[in-house]
């Protein structure tokens, strides 16, 4: 088994609703997935690939609506982000925004 192998197959398994490839592309995406759904045996695969140093900025910037907040608690911890941020959000419109109608 390549190297592209084993992450590919850990890119399916954590991001089942993408093509293995694409997910790869998107490194963020891909390690905020693996920080949440990975198993041990997926982390330690990828971090065969990548840095700590990409693990931490995943959290710096971290997507919204990935995280849980056990998965969040404990790689803040991990990587001492002490107090640990809030969980991250989506904004969602207010539901007072006026909405154009079509005609």
């Amino acid at each position: 088994m390549s190297d592209s192998d084993e992450l590919r197959k850990v890119a399916k398994r954590v991001v089942w609703f993408k093509p293995p490839e694409e997910t790869l592309n998107e490194p963020t995406l891909f390690l905020a997935h693996v920080m949440t759904y990975g198993t041990l045996a997926d982390i330690v695969t990828t971090m065969k690939f990548y840095s700590d140093a990409d693990f931490d900025c995943v959290l710096c910037n971290p997507p919204a609506g990935i995280f849980d907040i056990r998965s969040w608690n404990y790689w803040n911890l991990r990587f001492r982000h002490e107090p640990v941020p809030p969980l991250p959000s989506r904004n969602l419109p207010s539901p007072d925004v006026q909405r154009v109608s079509a005609p």
